[in-house]
């Protein structure tokens, strides 16, 4: 009798649910939490920032989308650059990626405890960030379906509070200056709007789109995954770029202009100011609730991009890539991900914030280049791919994408290339000094690793 199959993830995901982890994992709100120092750097014109901002990851979330198509498997851009460019490459990005989706649950945990303690100053932030930790972690390993669910229920919240955020915001100009004002220019330029502070808002609004790749570690448990992912992540950025023009445009008109005296905290005020004492705790909780539920989507997505590099084996297998025989997820690489978010309670946001990026956008930058180098393969086997989908709009996302590395702060790229530099050395004796590849799967194990479930 062959029990394969129980060995496989679930596939339960529809292309809502795929969507809404994606939004989770985007946080909506934090347009909100980051209003503030975006504004100061555009002078006041935030929602144009955004406008930019999605402009540019609509580039990269098409290639995402082409990717997931050809190869429906987890692992996301370690799986797309190693099968498309080279498999020491794709295990340098994975490797890269893994700073990334490791440290932003710890981000997530950290900021979700920061703004309770803030509330509540007389509980110490260690029992915020375990319990985050620990609740997350459960829903996660009990399976998809749960953290699913817990999901939903966390995303409705959010969009509740941020609908009424946007009400208020839009009756407290409406009472203070008249419907006129709801016409104007003013959010999107002023007279202190620049060209180069609209870019360089445009980079810190870039960091609020990650996320809509991560679902792509999501591909099998996700039902017929060829259709449903591109469609998922180019709606996630669409939504979610949406979502951040919207909120930011009625938060720009209720305090025009860039000048606050806490750019950090900048919605607080705002969210009291249009709506009291009662609102602003509704907006905290709203805050609280957005980073649970972004928690529960990072931690999913980190714990299969591990099970994929272990299955592969370019991870130890036996700790990576297992499954839970009841409960079919990752559960050690899930309990890991929740025992690394615990090297929060000795950082700080500023430092573990640094590691995110530089893992992303070379993430972002190699799919981008998968797809060009997937276009000139299928040259040379005589098809004829579209040039303008596989080769024009890649090389924008790519050259976008290197331009917001380039433009990182001198820690991030520090850290990002001592981190790269690790990966160097460990791939040099996994592969005998470069001479041989990274241990891959073959396609009679995926084959029986992926049953199609529903």
């Amino acid at each position: 009798m062959d029990n394969t199959p129980a060995q496989g993830l679930n596939r339960a995901l529809t292309l809502r649910s795929v969507v809404v982890f994606g939004l989770a994992y985007m946080t909506p709100m934090i347009v909100l939490g980051t209003f503030g120092v975006v504004a100061e750097s555009t002078g006041g014109a935030v929602p144009t920032a955004y406008l930019l901002a999605l402009l540019a990851m609509l580039f990269t979330a098409h290639s995402y989308g082409k990717m997931a198509a050809a190869h429906p498997v987890a692992g996301s851009a370690y799986t797309y650059v190693r099968r498309a460019i080279d498999s020491r490459v794709g295990f340098l990005v994975g490797w890269a990626t893994l700073l990334d989706y490791f440290f932003l649950p710890m981000v997530i945990w950290l900021i979700g405890g920061a703004y309770l303690q803030a509330q509540f100053p007389g509980v110490p932030l260690w029992v915020w960030i375990v319990g985050f930790i620990v609740l997350t972690t459960a829903l996660n390993v009990r399976g998809i379906r749960t953290a699913q669910r817990a999901n939903d229920l966390l995303m409705a919240f959010q969009v509740l509070v941020i609908g009424i955020f946007i009400a208020l915001s839009l009756r407290h100009v409406l009472v203070a200056e008249g419907v006129g004002t709801l016409a104007g220019s003013a959010p999107f330029a002023n007279d202190a709007t620049t060209l180069a502070g609209i870019s360089a808002g445009a980079a810190i609004a870039a960091y609020s789109f990650l996320g809509f790749d991560a679902v792509t570690t999501l591909t099998e448990e996700t039902i017929d995954p060829k259709r449903t992912m591109p469609r998922a992540i180019v709606l996630i950025a669409l939504i979610g770029g949406g979502i951040f023009v919207a909120v930011a445009w009625a938060t720009q008109l209720a305090h025009p202009g860039g000048t606050f005296d806490e750019p950090d905290s900048a919605a607080f005020g705002i969210a009291r100011t249009i709506g009291g004492d009662l609102f602003s705790s509704v907006f905290l909780a709203g805050l609280v609730v957005a980073q649970f539920a972004s928690g529960i989507a990072a931690q999913a997505s980190t714990s299969r991009l591990l099970y994929a590099m272990g299955r592969d084996a370019v991870l130890p297998r036996r700790l990576f890539g297992r499954i839970h025989p009841r409960y079919r997820t990752p559960a050690l690489n899930i309990l890991l991900t929740g025992a690394v978010g615990l090297i929060a309670l000795r950082l700080n946001l500023t430092t573990s914030t640094s590691f995110i990026n530089f893992g992303a956008f070379v993430a972002f930058t190699f799919v981008n280049l998968a797809v060009i180098a997937t276009y000139l393969r299928e040259r040379r086997a005589g098809r004829r791919p579209g040039l303008l989908g596989s080769v024009i709009a890649p090389a924008i996302g790519a050259t976008i994408d290197i331009w917001l590395l380039t433009n990182l702060d001198s820690k991030a790229l520090v850290l990002g290339l001592v981190w790269l530099a690790v990966g160097i050395c460990y791939l040099a004796c996994l592969t005998r000094g470069f001479r041989t590849p990274p241990p891959e799967l073959t396609f009679e194990e995926e084959h029986h690793a992926l049953p199609e479930r529903v």
